[in-house]
């Protein structure tokens, strides 16, 4: 290897400018600018910016900052939480790019691996990631891991002029590697080139959500449309115009984009506690959505190292098979994972030697003579020992090897144990034949020895909670599916195991396809392709599927899946695409997410069906009340309040102490809100009405007197357009009956409110009508203090006049009281006896 003396400076140079180089934009992460754009301009987003922009140009300026704040707001807690995620992902890649060795100039040197160019000559050494395909030169001799590229996990052996593939490892041996493929068309450049690009997967909740906001969206529309043939036939002023635009479009508050936003931002700062990196704000969520996880084998759920297990033997005491073991481990010259571990498990003594040969993957077997005459009290080593399979070594066993010997090795691997054959002849001084190849002498089975993979930390206990979750479990491998299946029980994978292979796959009809993807669990010797198209099949078939991987063989599949997870080991690549990465290539984060990722559903549930009890009963007041000619609901500052205590503080309240409900158990969010958000909304409206209009008509005919200020009146020839002054008495009146009839409608709203709160996480369960017994009493406490909250801005004047409301007689407020008790009595009726699903035969939605 030493006359190979590489390119020239000049040559590289050359090769560089005519963009020869193993240079790739493939990034780490999502560029800043792509965060940005997705957060700032996101549909809906757009439309509020417009409603805020509509505001601002009719003088409206307080609303439209404090609506496009909210948005902004939203959008930078996006912002904040994947920029996060985005510097730690860059940080990961840096430390993990390591510089390479290449021959210039007949002299070694090192260069980044994006220096390399088409014909450099790259030294390759044991533990190294080869960076390019190449060929072998002169008379190089490695083994090597392409399992970050097939997901096989046995070592391939590679000689002079053999192809080796970029993104594999170096286990064992030293080359000289020249590059014949670099940069976009390497081998692993080319399986990863068309999944670069970062994917936005929405969730189904946040896709109802998004539908849902949509239809409010219309529905605002449809009133701006009626307000504005209205001020062109019916002569209103624009600012009453205005007032009404501003309590419509709170009906698609950006406050509930904001909670929503919330609750992901808090479930990846509690994830990330217990180490997982979340590159999308939505993937904790996702978690919980996820019917079938789909893994790889080598390198995810195994750390791609063994431990040793026990040893097993056959015709000789077992505490001197393992000192034989432990003397055969500690004298290797060099080291396999097997032999490594078997040295880690075993103590022995660093002994002489007469020969050796080291393990091969084309021979399956390692063996050494020993020559050791023993010192002190140290006993002689002689004789010829080889540790390999047994099929390999079975032609050179004098005794042959007998049934019993056959069933121990069968009922091991079923457990998903490694098995290896040690045998022995104590009177051979060699392993080599005349013309230097390797040679087994005749052998006595001495014993076995079983190991195991060494699995990922945490890795049983987060198979086991997804399986407790209704969530189907697939290990997808490139490598052997009896060896496959073997590793998923070891691991933990319930039930009867049904595999099959790549090329099976790749002989089945579409029909077939689907079928196996769906019913068997373990699929071995498939390709990075295979692994794509089981997920599309999967995915379907109606399936939400996440998938776990971290070499480049995983890059299509984790692309093509709902969720992406990826090893922080794992390939640049891999990380680049996923959704979640396992900080530290622990699972211990798993589980714990998918629990967050199931209080985040049941939260947003929450605050969903809280939200729109009030928007609904709204949407139905507003034009009620305006056919029967009796004004509008609410002022723009008594909006405010509305907005406050009904869909501001106890969505917020209830955001914070949502439980977690497993995906199967928890009702979709059509059934929460037919079940609890419609049947509220409807007594809302119908008891709402009734108040607005009771009041209304009482003071309309003089049954009671209202305290109404200077202050009140100014603020309403505000609203009216009104020179100050010019409220004529009947126009006083009209104002004072309009003042008494909102405030009451908004008290009884305060109050529904409240006791809303209340119901979607009941404490006991005689309140447990709508919703599940939480035994949460937080919401109740948090309710009074609503409630004496929205006291106290009755009974304080400046408050009061602020928001355009008055005090009411003592017996308006019993009424409203009394009217709220009714309204919960027959909803709790409503609820248990489930009317309107029956009157709308929907019981089994």
């Amino acid at each position: 290897m030493s006359a190979i003396t590489g390119l020239t400076t000049r040559e590289v140079e050359a090769r560089r400018a005519a963009g020869q180089t193993n240079r790739v934009e493939l990034t780490t992460s999502r560029p800043y600018a792509d965060i940005i754009k997705a957060n700032v301009l996101h549909p809906v987003n757009i439309v509020l910016y417009v409603i805020g922009a509509s505001m601002a140009l009719v003088g409206d300026v307080r609303s439209a900052v404090t609506t496009v704040a909210l948005v902004l707001f939203n959008a930078a807690v996006g912002i904040l939480q994947e920029t996060r995620a985005k510097r730690q992902l860059d940080a990961i890649a840096l430390l993990a790019r390591a510089k390479v060795e290449v021959m210039r100039d007949g002299q070694a040197q090192q260069v980044d691996p994006s220096e390399l160019v088409l014909g450099d000559v790259v030294v390759v050494r044991a533990g190294d990631q080869i960076p390019v395909d190449g060929r072998i030169l002169d008379d190089g001799r490695i083994e090597v891991d392409e399992s970050p590229l097939t997901g096989e996990s046995d070592l391939i052996q590679k000689g002079a002029g053999d192809e080796v593939l970029s993104g594999s490892f170096c286990i064992t041996g030293q080359a000289l590697v020249e590059a014949t493929r670099v940069g976009e068309g390497s081998f692993a450049n080319a399986i990863t080139k068309d999944a670069r690009t970062f994917k936005q997967e929405l969730t189904p909740l946040q896709r109802q959500v998004s539908q849902l906001l949509r239809v409010l969206l219309l529905i605002v529309l449809f009133f701006t449309f009626v307000a504005v043939v209205g001020i062109v036939v019916l002569n209103i002023p624009i600012r009453v115009w205005l007032q009404i635009l501003a309590v419509v479009t709170g009906s698609v508050s950006a406050g509930l984009l904001v909670l929503i936003t919330l609750n992901y931002a808090w479930g990846a700062a509690r994830i990330g506690r217990q180490g997982a990196l979340t590159q999308q704000m939505n993937a904790v969520e996702s978690l919980s959505n996820v019917t079938v996880l789909c893994t790889d084998k080598t390198g995810t759920l195994t750390t791609n190292k063994i431990r040793y297990h026990d040893v097993h033997p056959l015709g000789m005491a077992k505490d001197e098979l393992k000192a034989l073991l432990g003397d055969f481990a500690a004298s290797a010259s060099t080291h396999n994972k097997t032999s490594q571990a078997l040295a880690d498990g075993l103590p022995g003594v660093r002994r002489s030697l007469a020969d050796e040969v080291p393990f091969s993957s084309a021979r399956k077997w390692s063996g050494l003579a020993f020559d050791d005459p023993g010192d002190g009290g140290r006993p002689p080593r002689c004789g010829a020992y080889v540790l390999g399979a047994l099929e390999m070594l079975e032609p050179a066993l004098a005794a042959g090897v007998d049934a019993a010997t056959r069933e121990a090795v069968r009922q091991a691997s079923d457990q998903g144990l490694r098995v290896l054959a040690f045998a022995g002849n104590p009177e051979a001084t060699a392993l080599h034949d005349a013309s230097g190849e390797p040679t087994l002498p005749p052998l006595a089975l001495l014993g076995l020895v079983t190991f195991t993979d060494e699995l990922r930390p945490h890795l049983p206990e987060t198979l086991r909670a997804f399986a407790d979750n209704g969530v189907r479990l697939k290990v997808i491998s490139g490598d052997n599916p009896a060896t496959v299946a073997a590793l998923a029980r070891q691991a933990g994978l319930p039930g009867d195991l049904k595999a099959v292979s790549g090329p099976e796959l790749a002989a089945m009809s579409p029909a077939e396809f689907a079928q196996a993807a769906t019913e068997s669990d373990i699929f071995g010797r498939v390709s990075p392709q295979q692994k794509e198209a089981l997920v599309t099949a999967l995915r379907a078939q109606g399936d939400y599927v996440a998938m776990i991987g971290d070499g480049v063989n995983d890059v299509l599949s984790l692309k093509k899946a709902n969720l992406g997870i990826a090893m922080e080991s794992g390939s640049t690549a891999t990380r680049s695409v996923a959704a979640i990465i396992l900080l530290g290539d622990s699972f211990e984060a798993m589980p714990p997410a998918l629990a967050e990722g199931q209080r985040i559903v049941a939260s947003i549930h929450d605050i969903l069906k809280l939200f729109m009890a009030t928007v609904f009963a709204l949407l139905m007041l507003i034009p009620a009340i305006a056919s029967l000619e009796l004004g509008f609901p609410f002022t723009a500052l008594q909006n405010v309040l509305l907005s406050f205590f009904t869909r501001g503080a106890p969505p917020f309240v209830l955001a914070l102490t949502a439980a977690g409900v497993a995906a199967r158990l928890q009702p979709s969010l059509k059934r929460n809100l037919l079940h609890f958000t419609l049947p509220a909304s409807i007594l809302l409206f119908a008891f709402g009405l009734l108040i607005y209009t009771g009041a209304f008509f009482s003071i309309q005919n003089d049954l009671a007197q209202i305290a109404v200020t200077p202050d009140m009146l100014a603020g309403m020839e505000r609203i009216l357009e009104l020179d100050p002054g010019a409220l004529t008495p009947s126009g006083f009146n009209r104002a004072a009956t309009l003042l008494t009839a909102q405030t009451a409608l908004l008290t009884f709203f305060v109050l529904t409110g409240a006791l809303l709160m209340v119901f979607v996480q009941p404490p006991v369960e005689w309140l447990a009508g709508g919703a599940k017994v939480s035994k949460n009493w937080l919401p109740v406490l948090v309710a009074v203090v609503l409630v004496v909250a929205y006291g106290a801005v009755l009974a304080i004047p400046g408050l009061r006049n602020f928001f355009q409301l008055v005090l009411l007689p003592a017996s308006y407020y019993l009424v409203i009281i009394g009217a709220t008790v009714a309204w919960a009595v027959l909803l709790q009726l409503a609820w248990r006896r489930r009317v309107l699903e029956r009157f709308l035969s929907l019981e089994e939605v």
